[in-house]
């Protein structure tokens, strides 16, 4: 953004919302929407900038995909056919705590199996950090989830030891790895949070209950799943009346 102000003969310009919204719309000029987008609200937080009056609209980067019935079915083969134990548990648990919980990447690989409770309601699985909330596992999933929670006990359920689970791609990378037949369905954890979030949104899950276990600040973030959804609200406007309706 330095760059930018120099070229643009400004010297060390302020950091307000006018000259962030000359940066993103300038000097990002080749960038993704999605990506623009993301670098202004960051950009505005820095400088605790209010929005100007006009600003250039973003379109956010949409939901991958949920995984469809036969796709599901043939990600539970290719975890369960993995060689190794501990390949074969972690692959199955991305896939239950992906599909059936909706856990983001980070999440996973911090969950343990003592972080899994069984109880009379069905199983739930207590997620830590910022966003710490306890998630039902879907039905088609909690028994593979307790089962490889029992087995884990104070252990990760995903990749455990003390490998270096924190970096960027820590879990995709595990999955690319994963042996599979050429065409099969690749394992990703976009693609299984979305399967989570697009199937309480087929369910009609009151929406205040699907931001909670989703971890989702905002009811609004739920339209890149919902454009998938053919039943689910295809605008903000939409999702925030769905959610007063509750």
């Amino acid at each position: 953004m330095a760059r930018f102000g120099s070229d643009q003969g400004w010297g060390e310009a302020p950091l307000v919302a006018e000259v962030v919204e000359a940066f993103v719309v300038g000097g990002l000029a080749g960038r993704a929407s999605s990506t623009r987008g993301t670098y202004r609200s960051v950009l505005r937080r820095l400088a605790e900038a209010a929005k100007p009056e006009r600003a250039t609209p973003f379109a956010g980067s949409g939901a991958p995909p949920p995984y469809s019935g036969p796709e599901r079915a043939e990600l539970f083969s290719i975890a369960g056919s993995q060689r190794p134990a501990w390949r074969r548990a972690s692959a199955l648990a991305m896939v239950g705590l992906g599909i059936g919980a909706g856990l983001r990447a980070g999440e996973l690989v911090g969950t343990r199996g003592q972080d899994v409770v069984v109880g009379p309601s069905g199983v739930a699985v207590a997620v830590g950090g910022d966003r710490a909330r306890a998630v039902p596992v879907g039905a088609d999933f909690a028994g593979l989830v307790a089962r490889l929670a029992e087995l884990a006990g104070p252990a990760q359920l995903f990749c455990p030891g003390g490998a270096e689970r924190h970096y960027p791609n820590f879990v995709n990378n595990f999955a690319r790895l994963l042996v599979a037949e050429p065409g099969a369905p690749r394992l990703c954890s976009g693609r299984a949070r979305s399967s989570f979030i697009c199937d309480h949104l087929e369910m009609g899950t009151p929406l205040a209950e699907l931001v909670y276990v989703a971890g989702i600040a905002e009811v609004e973030s739920l339209l890149r799943y919902a454009r998938h959804v053919g039943s689910a609200p295809k605008s903000k406007a939409g999702l925030r009346a769905r959610l007063r309706a509750g």
